[in-house]
């Protein structure tokens, strides 16, 4: 498989599970089009091109040739400096032959942008009930507080490595979060555990959630109790990271009872709590794993990929889920 062809197909797949639609991430990239017809010379100069077929800031082919031929994939959720040696020693000492190093978490001009995909947040909290108006402001501040923190990074280490090295990379963040929170949120519509323990249940029939929890990370809820009625379940697994902490009061007006995450911080669990709220963590990395495992489970449709899983990712694959 082509490079090339392997970063459109991840974004296509991202676009097919974005819960905005596909035909609002369409109108998106028109309006993107129009946006850059629009720019002046000076400005032209520092437009990033990929905004106009790809719709996420945060998933980009950060080195490599886009004809380079893709075999295997060294692949993890964190692919930084000692990931990225290791592929250069399997290739050089162990004779792998490793052609791409793929990363879920954003590096580079990926992570430098992070904070543009967080206006996915606003659109499904308005499925939820939430007046756009309200969803909108909220994430915008939230938004700005995000880019202000990833200001000072050092953003571009990881990609001057593999530059140095010769290794192609990309990275995968959106469209991988986007089949994850697809892929429960159908879940938990169509079973509809009546429970807590139910729906803790459901996740650990998943052999992500599985293997974390033999690893002695299992899904947790982390407010109410085990015999605690679900209600209306929201997935809260897409858009960059962690939303506003002033939504919680919010969705419960809206009758949601329940959010279902990868991670959340304390301040954002005192306000569900104060909303009274479920909330079950999932886990980070097997929800960031079964994220990239249910993209690769539609790349490899027409061809396989040999993979060596580092950095918290173990492929599985999902045949006919």
């Amino acid at each position: 498989m082509k490079l090339e062809k392997l970063y459109h197909a991840l974004i296509d797949i991202g676009i097919k599970n974005d819960p905005r639609g596909k035909a609002e991430v369409s109108r998106l990239l028109r309006e993107e089009k129009d946006k850059r017809k629009s720019l002046k010379p000076k400005d032209a100069e520092f437009y990033d091109p990929d905004r106009l077929f790809n719709p996420f800031a945060d998933t980009r082919l950060l080195n490599g040739a886009p004809q380079t031929n893709v075999r295997r994939v060294i692949a993890g959720i964190d692919m930084e400096a000692p990931e990225i040696l290791l592929a250069y020693l399997l290739n050089r000492d162990f004779g792998r032959k490793i052609d791409l190093v793929v990363a879920h978490h954003p590096e580079g001009r990926a992570q430098a942008k992070l904070a543009d995909v967080m206006a996915v947040q606003a659109d499904i909290l308005t499925s939820f009930g939430i007046a756009v108006s309200a969803a909108e402001q909220l994430m915008d501040r939230r938004a700005g507080e995000v880019e202000r923190r990833l200001m000072p990074i050092n953003h571009t280490r990881a990609v001057d490595i593999a530059r140095a090295l010769g290794l192609p990379m990309l990275c995968v963040h959106t469209p991988a979060d986007n089949c994850v929170s697809t892929f429960l949120q159908k879940l938990f519509d169509k079973k509809k555990p009546v429970r807590l323990k139910d729906l803790v249940s459901l996740l650990l029939d998943i052999p992500e959630y599985k293997a974390a929890a033999k690893l002695q990370v299992p899904p947790k809820i982390v407010s109410g109790s085990e015999t605690g009625k679900c209600g209306k379940v929201i997935v809260d697994m897409t858009g960059g990271t962690e939303g506003s902490k002033d939504v919680y009061a919010r969705l419960s007006s809206q009758g949601v009872s329940t959010v279902v995450g990868m991670h959340m911080s304390e301040e954002h669990l005192d306000c569900a709590k104060k909303a009274n709220m479920n909330v079950v963590i999932a886990g980070h990395i097997p929800s960031d794993a079964l994220g990239l495992n249910l993209l690769f489970d539609e790349v490899e449709k027409p061809e396989k990929l040999d993979f060596v899983c580092v950095s918290g990712f173990e492929r599985f694959r999902h045949a006919g889920k």
